[in-house]
């Protein structure tokens, strides 16, 4: 299959398919006597393994190690919980961090009632002045 039928069936950018192949993610296809790549089955099965992994967030590193995991079936899951869990934590640090600035905002917006003009806007005196900590 080419790769517009590739891109279709993963629901993946061409561009996505290309960037993870120049990545190593996906493997290289084999190039058709017209210069075509001829993708296979395989790698629809690799590119929605990727496309999962990215829907959790997961970074291309943490993607790559997981292929790799795949790659070596006899192994123990402890190197796959490992990273999981750590994803789990960095995932729990941007809750986290997403809460404050939300936090943050809800006071930034309740510095300015709507019948205010801009030149006395409390958001913007508030940007400028700094008056609400950064993260």
């Amino acid at each position: 299959m080419r790769i517009g039928q590739l891109a279709q069936l993963t629901g993946a950018d061409i561009q996505t398919i290309r960037f993870y192949e120049r990545q190593g993610l996906l493997p290289s296809p084999n190039r058709q006597a017209n210069g075509y790549r001829a993708y296979e089955a395989d790698h629809v099965e690799k590119l929605l393994f990727i496309r999962r992994c990215r829907s959790f967030g997961m970074s291309l590193e943490e993607i790559g190690a997981l292929q790799s995991f795949q790659a070596q079936p006899q192994q123990p899951c402890a190197a796959v919980n490992a990273l999981l869990d750590n994803h789990i934590a960095q995932v729990r640090t941007k809750i986290t961090s997403l809460q404050l600035l939300e936090t943050q905002l809800v006071k930034l917006r309740g510095s300015c009632g709507d019948e205010r003009q801009s030149l006395d806007c409390g958001i913007l005196s508030g940007l400028v002045e700094g008056s609400t900590s950064l993260p």
